[in-house]
């Protein structure tokens, strides 16, 4: 069993940026090799999460749409008394959803469905430089 960490950096937007990771941790698992396992993936910072879906037009609306609902980003919020960034509501939507997600392999391939791609959302109310680690834990045939 092999363990390797590498790192996918890509730029957002913010204000609920949902961002494709997919064709990039795919692109990690071919360049490593391995065959059967798993991939942790995990983003460094508290304004951000990951997470898969469908990535269509659809829902890049509905879940900025959903957390703005859950997280509104007009109201206080105690964590901007503290630190006055005007994020308070990023950090409440990054914890909500969460900064990890794994996603197991075989024959070289991610086992996603048809329709499911693993997304970044930054949540930051500003553009921001994301890094996310990626652990694979597998084996090579």
């Amino acid at each position: 069993m092999e363990v390797i960490t590498d790192t996918i950096r890509i730029g957002t937007q913010g204000d609920s940026d949902i961002v494709d990771i997919t064709s990039s941790v795919a692109g990690l698992l071919e360049q490593h090799g391995l065959q059967e396992g798993q991939v942790l993936l995990f983003v460094s910072g508290s304004t951000a999460g990951l997470t898969t879906v469908e990535f269509e037009p659809g829902l890049i609306k509905d879940l900025p749409a959903l957390f703005e609902r859950v997280a509104p980003s007009g109201v206080r919020y105690h964590h901007d008394d503290t630190w006055h960034d005007g994020n308070g509501h990023s950090h409440v939507r990054a914890s909500l959803l969460g900064p990890s997600i794994t996603v197991p392999f075989r024959d070289g391939k991610l086992l996603l469905g048809t329709w499911q791609q693993i997304v970044l959302l930054d949540f930051d109310n500003r553009p921001r430089r994301r890094e996310i680690v990626a652990q694979f834990t597998g084996r090579r045939k």
